[in-house]
């Protein structure tokens, strides 16, 4: 029998909690921020001490509608008086049902569309392809350089980046390829990438094994990097060639964050699934797959679900979420705060010799840092940017394969005072990195 321990000293400190997290809790999970959160509200955060940041993060990409939003906080009491779980698999509920329609009105995409609800985005991933898979009868599926699609085993394999995410973890699930990413920092045009795919036809696979392209419209985790259009149109026509299915990965750039509900709709190019998870539900684990029906329904009843797959409470957030979207006009306010950042950082460029570019787009921004002269990414530079911003307040983020770029991922309700000074702040980093 284990012995009753005496419970810990009242723990007041960031340092105190430092130190029963490294106690408790595995290095493998790491954290960026050394001080732990105590309250939030909209773009602000304070910590345990007392201090108070503005979050810059979002919690990566999941707080469009920011923290504490409060018709997300109203549907989730009114929620919790009704009941807060009991399996969609075994007691439907309304709920449910009338978010996938909602989804299938909003997303990317021709004819009717059906949407399976799940927990996380990396559920989402390995559920688009099981059901790409039993909609072709193939197993091949190619995902792109610099993606990233998640931490399950399915998941690694098909991200496009080994450290931190793949080293010590293989061997992965096969019959998964990669090819190039269009981007002109690093040299690779529209048609080399594009070329490079059909390499991997003629050495690695051929196209009647092949389910599926997944693709980030804009990758995420790979250094905000658009996909141009023309190499998104190439992909479609590529993939009609060969009766190969489209899935856009639109987990972090959906729901407002580029200025469209979905990146897609940038492009005019339809998708036969979509992936989508982070800001539907205000912070409430919530994901899906959203699809053509008829691919949708390959899988047999029971290959799809989850015990916690489409919880209610999350279910609810999710309806408020959307509401909130469309009755606060968040889209437009995505571009508006985007054309803001982005002046901000052009007018820095002068005086940022590191600052090589500047992409995105509506207010899933990027900036990326190389050496002035020789053109390598400067990941130490990226470093002191974000512990200058820090230190006078602004949580950021950074992304890329060589650690060095940041994205800004501002919750789109950002009272503009707020924004200003977030932008104040960013502009002193800059200069003392």
């Amino acid at each position: 029998m284990n012995a009753v321990l005496n419970p810990p000293a009242a723990t007041t400190t960031n340092a105190q909690w430092l130190a029963r997290r490294q106690a408790a809790t595995p290095r493998g999970v790491a954290v960026l921020e050394p001080f732990f959160a105590a309250r939030a509200l909209n773009a602000e955060l304070w910590d345990v001490e007392g201090r108070r940041f503005i979050d810059f993060a979002s919690g990566i990409a999941v707080l469009n509608t920011g923290h504490r939003h409060p018709r997300v906080q109203a549907a989730l009491q009114a929620q919790l008086e009704q009941f807060h779980h009991t399996a969609y698999q075994v007691v439907p509920y309304a709920g449910y049902v009338s978010l996938a329609e909602r989804i299938n009105a909003l997303s990317p995409g021709e004819g009717a569309r059906k949407t399976a609800f799940f927990t996380t985005g990396a559920e989402a991933v390995e559920n688009a392809v099981k059901i790409a898979r039993a909609a072709t009868g193939r197993s091949g599926v190619i995902a792109f350089d610099g993606g990233f699609h998640g931490r399950t085993l399915m998941g690694m394999a098909l991200t496009g980046k080994v450290l931190p995410y793949k080293r010590g973890f293989g061997p992965f699930p096969a019959e998964v390829h990669h090819a190039p990413f269009p981007s002109d920092l690093d040299g690779v045009s529209i048609e080399q990438a594009l070329h490079g795919l059909q390499q991997l036809f003629r050495t690695s696979i051929e196209p009647a094994r092949v389910a599926a392209f997944i693709v980030e419209p804009v990758q995420g985790e790979g250094g905000f990097r658009p996909a141009p259009s023309a190499f998104l149109q190439g992909l479609r026509a590529i993939a009609d060639a060969h009766g190969i299915l489209l899935i856009a990965d639109e987990i972090q750039t959906g729901f407002a964050r580029t200025g469209r509900w979905f990146a897609m709709q940038h492009h005019g190019v339809p998708v036969d699934l979509m992936c989508f998870a982070k800001s539907l539900a205000g912070g409430l684990p919530l994901s899906g797959v959203c699809g053509r029906a008829d691919v949708m329904d390959a899988a047999e009843p029971g290959g799809l679900g989850g015990t916690y797959a489409g919880n209610p409470l999350a279910v609810a957030a999710a309806h408020a979420v959307l509401d909130v979207i469309a009755d606060e006009g968040l889209c437009e306010r995505a571009e508006r705060l985007g054309q803001r950042l982005r002046a901000q950082l052009a007018a820095l460029q002068s005086s940022v010799p590191q600052l090589a570019e500047v992409r995105g787009l509506g207010s899933m921004l990027a900036a990326e840092f190389r050496a002035p002269g020789t053109g390598a990414p400067d990941p130490d530079f990226t470093r002191r940017v974000q512990a200058e911003a820090l230190q006078r307040g602004l949580i950021l983020l950074s992304c890329g394969s060589y650690g060095n770029v940041i994205r800004f991922l501002h919750p789109l309700t950002t009272p503009d005072a707020v924004f200003d000074e977030a932008m104040g702040i960013l502009s002193e980093a800059l200069r003392a990195a």
